[in-house]
């Protein structure tokens, strides 16, 4: 005989020691959640450890589109790709050097005059002071001692801090040209080997997408170009007009530090030449070099970027302006310097895939004549019914 439980659309009764069991997929399920949240911390825990490397591999990236079009003259002209990628490279590399070899011991010899002359500016203050407000200033050795006593601790994890994040970024660079070269060596065959996992239909899209992507780094490089060179053009006619000594060098340094440095570029350009004019004619003509280089960034801002990257990369100039903003208050300084290309690439594939439809006629769709009238208005208001009647 059967049990009555057995039976189907039957279970145990209620008070029944069977019926307090918990179900047979309970125990199934608690493993699956765990095992979720475990992969799901885990997932966030990797991000968060490659988030990094992601970032070295993403500037790597546009670095080898900026640096194709010379790799491939090369091959055009009978090199192989491998050296072809290697000699571009370098070149940049050799060119980056220079330039700071140049400017690096200038900067260096400015910042060691000022260092002297700080304990001089700060005797005359501390006479100044003293004979208007009556007021007697700590000596500078006394000064410097107390800072030092309050401050020496920081000062230590300042500095170990410094070291630290030197040789992090001494391991990113090394990083960051190491897959530079692999990608610029590896040219079409990563491409192929890309393409090799998609329908043709998708590696046309792969393909154009990554045309359009090196098209508007291309348009990226050379708006820089031309707001450096404007840069340092107006630079040296104030420094000129200041009689400021090292005029040349110092505005091809502002123009092409402020350009290609991202965030800190303008602070650093013009640190510079500050510098030399505060050690080499005075703090008046310190200021004033101070006061030209806010200002000269203020019109470049509003109007230079804005009007060239408009013309290069083919965005409205308030969009530029905003999208470098918004890319720097979310990732920082890469994302200040990547904005334009990044943005431009977007409204590139967008305007290819997406589709775009017929104006009508509104009087909204356009600034108004000299001859408009209301009159005009009403003409086109009747001529759109009559179509559509």
């Amino acid at each position: 005989m059967t049990d009555p439980a057995d039976r189907p659309g039957t279970g145990p009764r209620r008070g029944d020691p069977a019926s307090r069991r918990p179900p047979r997929w309970l125990p199934r399920a608690l493993l699956m959640v765990v095992v979720a949240v475990y992969l799901g911390a885990f997932g966030w825990y990797a991000i968060g450890a490659l988030r990094g490397l992601a970032v070295d591999v993403l500037i790597a990236f546009f670095v080898a589109l900026a640096l194709e079009p010379p790799v491939v003259w090369c091959v055009r002209h009978g090199w192989r790709r491998g050296a072809a990628a290697a000699v571009a490279l370098l070149g940049s590399l050799l060119l980056v050097a220079v330039v700071l070899a140049l400017f690096g011991n200038l900067f260096v010899q400015q910042l060691l005059q000022l260092l002297e002359t700080v304990p001089d500016i700060y005797a005359g203050l501390q006479d100044r002071v003293a004979e208007q407000f009556d007021v007697v200033m700590p000596d500078s050795d006394d000064l410097l001692r107390d800072v030092l006593t309050q401050f020496g601790d920081d000062v230590a994890s300042g500095a170990l801090l410094v070291g630290t994040t030197l040789v992090g970024g001494v391991f990113a660079a090394l990083t960051i040209l190491l897959v530079t070269y692999y990608l610029l060596a590896a040219g079409p065959r990563l491409r192929v080997a890309v393409c090799r996992w998609l329908t043709p239909a998708r590696q046309q899209e792969v393909l154009t997408l990554w045309e359009i992507t090196q098209v508007k780094v291309s348009d990226f490089i050379s708006s820089r170009v031309v707001l450096a060179a404007l840069s340092s053009a107006f630079t040296l006619v104030f420094l000129l007009v200041m009689r400021t000594p090292y005029a040349l060098p110092l505005a091809v340094f502002v123009g092409v530090v402020s350009q290609f440095v991202p965030t800190i570029g303008t602070y650093l350009g013009g640190a510079l030449p500050v510098a030399v004019a505060l050690t080499s004619q005075g703090l008046p003509q310190a200021l004033a070099v101070l006061a030209f280089i806010i200002g000269y960034q203020q019109l470049e801002n509003l109007y230079f970027s804005p009007k060239v990257s408009a013309r290069a990369l083919e965005m409205n100039p308030a969009v530029s302006f905003l999208v470098v903003l918004g890319f720097g208050a979310v990732f920082g300084a890469l994302g200040a310097f990547l904005a334009l290309p990044v943005a431009a690439t977007i409204q590139a594939t967008a305007n290819t895939y997406l589709r775009r439809h017929a104006l009508i006629e509104s009087s909204m769709l356009r600034d108004p004549s000299r001859w408009h009238t209301v009159e005009d208005d009403d003409a086109a208001r009747r001529r759109r019914r009559r179509q559509q009647n």
